[in-house]
């Protein structure tokens, strides 16, 4: 009979574990679905908030290139700032041309100043993402876009996007020209 009862009573426990277990991931806030729906929806609440407050917002993005060591190289952004709203999808591009008579493989490295916007700066296209090929003479535009995200600070109004373009086969240009070395001579 005793083992009967602890029989029945364990499957009664085991039963009612999954809507106690229920009841208190939902009271504590850990992996409820309600939970979670909850969540999700404060967010969308939160961020059409931070929507409205910042399309009011102006935030100047401004561009600037500099090239990696002497290389027959051109780089420029095509403008040098533009004026974004936050959240605001953006293009602009970037102008290379290789001055040299061989072909290169470049690859830019990009750098945001100041640095707490650099989690807030979002880039969706970017020539950085990988290495580009310039054939001699070939001169290219080459497109960024980004999105400066709704949750940059409000202390921040200016975003610097600089970017370093090198070239990849550098190892090859720091191997020493050896018709130029000097010869020792035979006793």
């Amino acid at each position: 009979m005793t083992l009967a009862l602890v029989t029945v009573l364990m499957f009664g426990f085991a039963f009612a574990m999954v809507p106690l277990y229920r009841l208190v991931c939902s009271v504590a806030g850990w992996n409820s679905i309600s939970t979670n729906s909850t969540r999700a929806l404060e967010a969308e609440v939160a961020a059409a908030k931070a929507t409205e407050e910042s399309a009011a917002r102006d935030i100047t993005v401004q561009f600037d290139a500099t090239i990696n060591g002497n290389v027959a190289w051109e780089f420029r952004p095509n403008v040098r700032s533009v004026t974004v709203k936050p959240g605001e999808k953006t293009t602009i591009s970037y102008y290379v041309k290789n001055h040299s008579d061989k072909t290169v493989i470049t690859q830019s490295i990009p750098g945001i100043t100041p640095w707490q916007a650099t989690k807030h700066f979002k880039k969706i296209e970017c020539f950085c993402f990988e290495t580009q090929t310039l054939q001699a003479g070939e001169a290219v535009d080459m497109t960024l876009q980004f999105v400066v995200d709704p949750d940059l600070p409000s202390d921040i109004n200016t975003i610097t996007l600089s970017y370093t373009i090198m070239d990849t086969n550098r190892t090859e240009s720091l191997k020493p020209d050896k018709s130029n070395l000097p010869t020792v001579g035979s006793l």
